[in-house]
C-alpha cells in the first residue's frame, strides 16, 4: 500500500509497541512514526518524579514497575483500537518495567496524524487508555521508608 494512502488500516500504523526492562529512546519512538502525509506528531513522555501527589511530606526515592504477563498483548490491543478510531499514520509506545530512579523514562509514546489536534488528541486517549487498561503496577518507595503499590488489583 503507499506509504501516503489514508487508508492504512490502525493494526499497520502502529509501529512500535514493547514493555522493555531496558531505558527507553525518545529518539526511536520519535523515528518510528514518521511518514510524509503526517502534519502533526505528538509526544508523550512519562517520568519518575521525586514525588507523589497524595502525599505531603515523604518523597519518592525510586520505583519498580511490574507488568502481568499479558501486558504487551494488551497494550498492542490498546494501541490498535487507538489507531482504527483516529486518523494515525504511525504510532509508538513503550513502557518500561524494572526499577528506576528519579529522572528516568517510564513511558514514552508518539502518535503522527495529519493534523496536529487529531495527533494530540490520539496520543491522550493512548496514554489514557494504557495507564487504565494495561496490566502495569507501580511499587513506590518513599524517604520515610514506607512503600506502596499503585494500580494493583
Amino acid at each position: 500500500m503507499d506509504e501516503t494512502s489514508g487508508d492504512r488500516s490502525g493494526a499497520e500504523a502502529v509501529r512500535l509497541v514493547a514493555v522493555r526492562d531496558e531505558p527507553l529512546s525518545l529518539d526511536e519512538v520519535f523515528a518510528a512514526v514518521g511518514d510524509p502525509s503526517a502534519g502533526g506528531t505528538a509526544l508523550f513522555v512519562g517520568t519518575v518524579r521525586d514525588h507523589d501527589g497524595g502525599r505531603d511530606e515523604a518523597r519518592v526515592t525510586g520505583l519498580g514497575y511490574h507488568a502481568h504477563p499479558t501486558a504487551p498483548a494488551e497494550l498492542r490491543r490498546v494501541a490498535e483500537k487507538v489507531a482504527a478510531d483516529f486518523p494515525v499514520r504511525g504510532l509508538a509506545v513503550l513502557h518500561r518495567v524494572g526499577d528506576l530512579r528519579v529522572g528516568d523514562l517510564a513511558v514514552v509514546v508518539a502518535v503522527s496524524c495529519p493534523h496536529r489536534a487529531e495527533a494530540f488528541d490520539a496520543c491522550r486517549r493512548l496514554v489514557d487508555d494504557l495507564k487504565r487498561e494495561v496490566p502495569l503496577w507501580k511499587h513506590q518507595r518513599f524517604s520515610d521508608g514506607t512503600e506502596e503499590w499503585v494500580g494493583a488489583c
